[in-house]
């Protein structure tokens, strides 16, 4: 699943070649993605400039004067650019293209649990949208810190881990970048996210930051489906320490890679270092 770092390296290889840029047009070949795409949308869209590409956790903001469309990638979505007029034949899961000025946006979902909707200027701030309002801070922003992350565990007996996948604390952190994130900071991936004073707070947000970035940096994961907006694979989880790697030695200490479940997903970490 596209987790934070995969969507904002989509972001960042859009932003330049579409922001400022008129669509031309939006044609939906399949309406079924995990909420209907809005009929009104082809219409509403047309001859209306781009202002800008946010973020907010996994999901995409384009920002329009009169709107906002909201993209989720879902689990196997992905945006792919062309150069106007160079786009390749569509094939059966390209069920999307918004097609602007100087380049086609295709989207690609061959599970078709991504999303595509409108929300109008008129209804207010989108951050109020019900699938953004109730998450949590984004962990690249100044405002995530030991402090911020420690208030957001009081009275949580979840496992930290778990507590991490949720998003309501901290939003984004999916399931390779949790692993790697406690394994750098050195916490057991299964204990009770309240037991965690401020000082590991502070370190486990330091190591969140530190990972995320890294993520970004080598173009986010690829496990099945994902690429960037120009095609490029991630190149993340040939460098992850844990994920991935249960039977491997520890790169710290040599001592063999441990694979558990938790909440239906793997959790991969070393019993020795991660006894803090």
């Amino acid at each position: 699943m596209p987790e934070l770092p995969e969507v904002e390296v989509t972001r960042r290889s859009m932003t330049g070649v579409l922001e400022g840029r008129t669509v031309r047009a939006l044609r939906v070949y399949e309406r079924r993605l995990r909420w209907p795409v809005p009929r009104a949308l082809a219409a509403t869209l047309a001859g209306r400039r781009l202002q800008r590409i946010d973020r907010r956790g996994k999901y995409l903001l384009w920002r329009f004067e009169h709107g906002v469309l909201i993209s989720h990638l879902g689990m196997t979505g992905s945006w792919r650019l062309y150069p106007y007029g160079a786009a390749p034949e569509r094939g059966p899961h390209d069920h999307v293209d918004l097609d602007f000025d100087t380049a086609l946006a295709r989207l690609t979902d061959p599970r078709r649990f991504g999303a595509l909707l409108w929300h109008r200027a008129a209804d207010g701030d989108v951050e109020r949208h019900p699938l953004l309002a109730s998450l949590g801070v984004e962990p690249l922003d100044p405002g995530f810190d030991g402090a911020r992350l420690y208030l957001a565990t009081r009275g949580r007996s979840a496992a930290i881990k778990q507590v991490l996948l949720a998003g309501d604390a901290v939003v984004g952190v999916g399931n390779i970048y949790a692993s790697e994130s406690l394994f750098d900071a050195g916490i057991d991936p299964r204990v009770p996210a309240r037991r965690l004073g401020p000082t590991r707070c502070a370190r486990l947000a330091a190591a969140i930051r530190r990972v995320l970035a890294e993520a970004i940096e080598a173009g986010g994961s690829t496990l099945r489906d994902y690429a960037s907006a120009d095609g490029a694979p991630g190149q993340y989880a040939l460098q992850a320490r844990v994920y991935g790697r249960d039977g491997s030695d520890c790169p710290v200490c040599g001592r063999p890679i441990r694979r558990i479940v938790q909440g239906q997903r793997a959790t991969y970490w070393c019993a020795f270092c991660q006894r803090r």
